[in-house]
């Protein structure tokens, strides 16, 4: 059974290499371009995991985080959040909004498909 991937960044090409890096039979994965259309889609593709950008224009992914915690059917959903911000104060600023994990910007796709495996059940 497939496995669904939700990739949330407003830059076409970060989109593009997430979906190559993800690229496997297990997992079905879709994206959105910023964090207002990333809710609208949690709503009907109803991803198992999200990897998420933290700096999007209008909403941005600890607003996400803290919008999808905060309601009972996407609350146990983990969440990477994957970002160029690396200061400690990111760091815990994203997963203070409930953030599974905290990735930097760029990442490798052995250490991304590793977090991806840790996480999905």
């Amino acid at each position: 059974m497939s496995q669904s991937i939700l990739v949330v960044d407003d830059e076409p090409m970060a989109r593009q290499l997430l979906q190559l890096m993800l690229r496997n039979p297990e997992y079905v994965v879709d994206e959105a371009k910023d964090g207002y259309e990333a809710l609208e889609k949690v709503q009907t593709f109803k991803p198992d995991l999200l990897i998420m950008d933290v700096m999007m224009p209008g909403l941005d992914g600890f607003s996400v985080c803290r919008q999808l915690r905060a309601q009972p059917e996407t609350a146990d959903v983990p969440i990477i959040l994957l970002s160029a911000k690396t200061h400690p104060s990111a760091v815990r600023e994203g997963l203070d909004a409930g953030a599974t994990k905290y990735m930097f910007k760029p990442t490798v796709r052995i250490e991304l498909l590793e977090q991806v495996a840790l996480l999905l059940p």
